[in-house]
């Protein structure tokens, strides 16, 4: 019986589930680094569900925790069950992406790690989503601007609590909503990575872009543990050694693309424009109490702050 689940597990298929669309930078990695070196150096195939096509976040998500789901590229979503996940997403805490990289895949990984492992899930490289931005159908160009504007956010407490903190009607749904809802004017504006806006369609309903960079969204690779553990030291090596090679073209994707996309949507008819530095500073402003929240609420909260902040 031992024998044969080994055998069972070597011989696998990893489905690789996420809400990106085929031509985002996290499925071209997955689909040029991480497929072909597992397929070439063990008996395991990948398939890759891209677009939601397994479910939500929440929901693919989940199958990787309950095995369902051998892998995800997954956000952040697991900080409802452990606010530590959580940490990477607040605002104004990374600068660039070179920073974000060696942070993710160092210092701030190697704390956050475990407590993926707590919920069934093997972190296995941290990717880049992007830096946020807001598109909306009228330009932002003051505090004023946040006044009533109705601000699609992900269902999650910080980012929602980010929103009102700029002084937006937030309200939460899924990606599969946020065309329709843009198109309709149930909501005058979003927020996320330049890719995702672009490679979702949504330039096409929207006017304006503010590059605000407000908050940094990492996406990790994660693997139902089990899946995981069950597998040879050498299939882990496999694992591991395609991760690494699908996270770092990843990140040079998104460093790549950053420049192309801001074109390709000043072509679409859009304004990409930056916030004035009396801007960015009334938004680091406007932000502060949910830090001061947070350090009142975990005890590791400035520690993992400062680590960030003095690049140790």
């Amino acid at each position: 019986m031992f024998a044969g689940h080994v055998y069972a597990q070597s011989t696998a298929t990893i489905k690789v589930a996420s809400y990106f669309a085929e031509d985002h930078p996290q499925n071209v990695a997955i689909r040029e680094k991480f497929k072909p070196y597992v397929e070439s150096h063990s008996d395991m195939q990948v398939k890759i569900y891209p677009n939601s096509s397994l479910g939500d976040e929440r929901q693919y998500t989940n199958g990787v925790r309950t095995g369902s789901i051998e892998m995800a590229i997954a956000g952040m979503g697991l900080q409802t069950a452990k606010p530590q996940i959580g940490f990477p997403e607040w605002p104004f805490l990374f600068e660039d992406y070179d920073q974000a990289q060696s942070m993710l895949n160092g210092p701030v990984g190697e704390k956050i790690d475990p407590y993926f492992r707590e919920l069934g899930v093997e972190p296995l490289a941290w990717t880049a989503n992007g830096f946020r931005v807001f598109s909306s159908k009228e330009k932002i160009d003051s505090m004023d601007d946040f006044d009533g504007f109705k601000l699609r956010m992900p269902n999650l407490e910080l980012y929602v609590d980010v929103g009102q903190a700029l002084g937006a009607n937030v309200q939460t749904m899924g990606m599969s909503e946020v065309y329709p809802a843009l198109e309709q004017g149930v909501i005058d504006g979003q927020d996320n990575p330049l890719a995702t806006l672009y490679r979702s369609g949504w330039y096409e309903v929207q006017n304006n872009v503010l590059e605000s960079r407000h908050m940094f969204s990492p996406n990790v690779y994660l693997m139902n543990q089990q899946f995981y553990d069950n597998l040879s030291d050498s299939e882990k090596d496999v694992i591991q050694e395609a991760s690494r090679q699908s996270m770092e073209m990843e990140w040079n994707l998104m460093r790549e693309s950053a420049s192309e996309i801001k074109k390709d949507l000043e072509k679409a008819g859009l304004e990409v424009t930056e916030p004035s530095q009396e801007l960015h500073d009334e938004m680091v402003k406007a932000v502060q109490p949910i830090y001061d929240d947070f350090y009142s609420q975990y005890d590791w909260a400035e520690d993992m702050v400062n680590m960030v902040r003095e690049g140790s």
